[in-house]
């Protein structure tokens, strides 16, 4: 389990056939919209990348300019980080991924209660602060629990900012195999984040990867799998996110995560056409198709 310290478990089921039908949880109302529940309101590195690899060793860092961290947010003071996300290539230039489970049970309302740090480190943010204002996963997720879609798109930023412009983004890749892969987190107990460099591999009948390496504790939910990283900007292409089985896994030294499908391309999908058409900001629960 790799959601933040001191939320409860919930239960993972599979489910052997999958909907893409998706639902909107709008200021706390459900309705039906096409392609998604949406619920709203509304690098800087110690080293490049390939500096600090050593296959199968984490390494506490600095970080890097498209990931970070998520935190609550109360009152205008940032309370803790719980889980870690990306900001990954769109149209829109808007989103971010996590794991389905690091957004479950938590509240948009008010607008900033969830905000995203991009390459937070000991207490500095050198991307700045963006709010979380719209989240989308599958149906079979928020429905069934399903570990295969343990996925999540979430838009950040106030309508007509680019978050994309100011941290570079990661590429989603689709169908990938199981490879070397780079995989960062946030610990929630430390203020930086940990790298490692490894191989998945398949688990699951192939809807799963696999990552063996320490020190992936609770918070680093959600952590990009990026293969093929750049030496010099740290962006690689994301072909997967800590969650799935066991939220991510219950031990430090395994990680899990979703292998990216067509499941998870219709999200995305969804998350840039709802993203771009109308800047997520949905004010009453609307259904189409």
């Amino acid at each position: 389990m790799r959601r933040g310290i001191g939320y409860p478990r919930t239960g993972v089921r599979s489910m052997a056939g999958r909907s893409f039908r998706r639902v909107a949880l709008l200021s706390g109302l459900m309705a039906t919209v096409l392609g998604a529940y949406v619920l709203t309101p509304l690098a800087q590195a110690a080293g490049s990348p390939a500096a600090r690899i050593k296959l199968g060793v984490p390494v506490v860092f600095n970080g890097t300019a498209a990931v970070g961290a998520l935190f609550t947010e109360s009152g205008g003071k940032l309370i803790r980080h719980f889980c870690t996300a990306s900001v990954v290539s769109s149209p829109g230039e808007n989103l971010l991924i996590t794991a389905a489970h690091c957004m479950q049970g938590r509240s948009l309302t008010p607008l900033g209660h969830i905000v995203f740090a991009p390459g937070y480190h000991n207490g500095k943010f050198p991307h700045g602060i963006w709010t979380v204002r719209a989240v989308y996963v599958n149906s079979a997720w928020a429905e069934d629990g399903n570990q295969n879609d343990d996925v999540a798109f979430l838009v950040a930023g106030r309508p007509g900012t680019h978050i994309q412009r100011h941290t570079g983004a990661e590429t989603l890749a689709f169908d990938q195999p199981p490879q070397v892969v780079e995989v960062i987190g946030y610990p929630d107990a430390t203020s930086r984040p940990i790298t490692c460099t490894a191989r998945a591999r398949n688990f699951d009948d192939r809807h799963q990867m696999v990552f063996d390496c320490d020190d992936y504790t609770n918070g680093t939910s959600g952590g990009p799998f990026l293969a093929h990283v750049n030496a010099r900007t740290g962006d690689g292409k994301v072909i997967g996110v800590i969650g799935g089985y066991q939220e991510g896994g219950d031990t430090p030294d395994v990680s899990y995560s979703p292998r990216f499908y067509s499941n998870i391309r219709s999200l995305y999908d969804t998350a840039v056409a709802d993203s771009t058409a109308s800047g997520a900001t949905l004010s009453a629960p609307t259904s189409s198709g």
